[in-house]
Parts: C-alpha cells; structure tokens; sequence
C-alpha cells in the first residue's frame, strides 16, 4: 500500500479511531490495577505493562492478519466485529473483577493479562481495518497507544458526555466488519461482480447493528426507570 494514496491514510484513520474507541475498557483496566501503588510506581507500572500489552497485541494481530487470508475467515472474521460492533453500544460491564496489584510487577501483570484476555475485539477489528498490510497494525498502534495512555481518561470522559461518539465508534465497527465479508474472495461472484450490492450490504449491516443497539439500550433505560420507581 503506498503511503502516497488516500486509502492508505484513511485506512491508518480508521485503526487509529478503532483502537480509541474500544480502548475504554483497557484504560479501566489501567487504572484499577495500578490504583494501589503509590505515584511515581503507577506511572512506571502503567508504562512497563503497557509496553507488554503492545508487544503482545502487535503479535496477536499479526497472526490475525495471516489467518484471514484462510478461505472463509474474513467472513468468520467479519460476523465477529458485528458482535463486538453491537456489544459496543450495550456492554455495561464495571469491572469489578479486575484486582488491583500491590507490587510493581504484579500490576505490570494484571495490565498485560487483562489487556490481552480483553483485547480480542482490537485485533479482530484492527486486522479487518488493515487490509493485510502489516505496517498499517504496527503504525496504528504506535501512534494510538500512547494516546490511550496519556489521553484515555479524557476520551472516556468524552464519550460519557456525548454518547453520540459510540454509535460513530459502533458505525465504523460495523463498516469494517461488513467490508470484511465482502472481501472474501470466495464471495467474489456475489459482491466483486455486482459492487453496488456490497454497499447496500455494508449499509444494511451499520443500519441493522446501530438500530438494534439503540433499541436495546432503549430497552434497558425503561426498565431501570420502572425499577426506580
């Protein structure tokens, strides 16, 4: 991919805005295994494990990447990110579970584990965004991750006070996702030789994912305002 085209930059965009997007719960994680150090041992803690999650998750992609040249695995691929595309808009998870480490290497640990036991939906849907070009997942991530780490708690602030942003972060999800599936060359008859019926399929997907996202969460909110009351 030649770093002169606009493909390769809005493709670089769209991982970078992925990576931000499903980074809320790894900043989570960040904090509440480092929340018992003292400062100057956080930072170092936060630093070092996330040097690790990288690593791994560079690793893990790759692999990915590799695997979705298979036959058939783009649209495995491709039906996953629909599920982490809708999980996105209705996942409540708080996080509980996540115990805080009392040592600098301990937490380094929790951050690690935690990240790569949570990280499955960033290297599917970085992977599907990358369009099998290595560079683009190493790029991305070098360039989102600090972000992440520095910025994660103002984004997350971002998203809690216009919640807009997720179903931007679930659109984009859910295009990468449907793009994948139509990608797949074993589906070349049916997408390569109409294009026109991978837009709509790529619309259907966003429409369907977002709606049945705002349905749910609309589902939710009536029942917890009946239980309040």
């Amino acid at each position: 991919m030649d770093i002169t085209q606009a493909t390769f930059w809005l493709s670089l965009l769209n991982i970078i805005f992925i990576d931000l997007i499903l980074a809320g719960d790894n900043a989570i994680v960040i904090g509440l295994a480092a929340r018992k150090l003292p400062q100057q041992t956080q930072k170092k803690a936060i630093l070092y494990g996330m040097l690790g999650a990288v690593i791994i998750r560079i690793a893990a992609t790759v692999v990915v990447v590799w695997l979705l040249q298979i036959p058939w695995l783009l649209v495995v691929g491709g039906v996953l990110l629909i599920a982490i595309a809708y999980k996105l808009l209705t996942d409540n998870d708080d996080h509980n579970d996540v115990k805080a480490g009392t040592s600098l290497w301990s937490a380094v640990w929790t951050i690690i584990v935690a990240d790569a036991a949570m990280g499955l939906d960033n290297v599917i849907a970085v992977a599907g965004a990358a369009n099998q070009h290595i560079g683009l997942v190493i790029i991305g991530l070098c360039i989102s991750v600090p972000i992440v780490v520095w910025g994660s708690t103002i984004f997350i602030k971002l998203t809690t006070r216009f919640p807009w942003i997720i179903y931007v972060g679930s659109a984009v999800l859910a295009y990468t996702a449907s793009h994948m599936i139509t990608e797949e060359s074993r589906l070349d008859s049916i997408f390569g030789a109409h294009p026109l019926w991978s837009w709509i399929f790529i619309a259907f997907i966003m429409i369907g994912v977002l709606l049945a996202g705002y349905l749910r969460n609309r589902q939710v909110a009536g029942r917890t305002s009946e239980t309040s009351n």
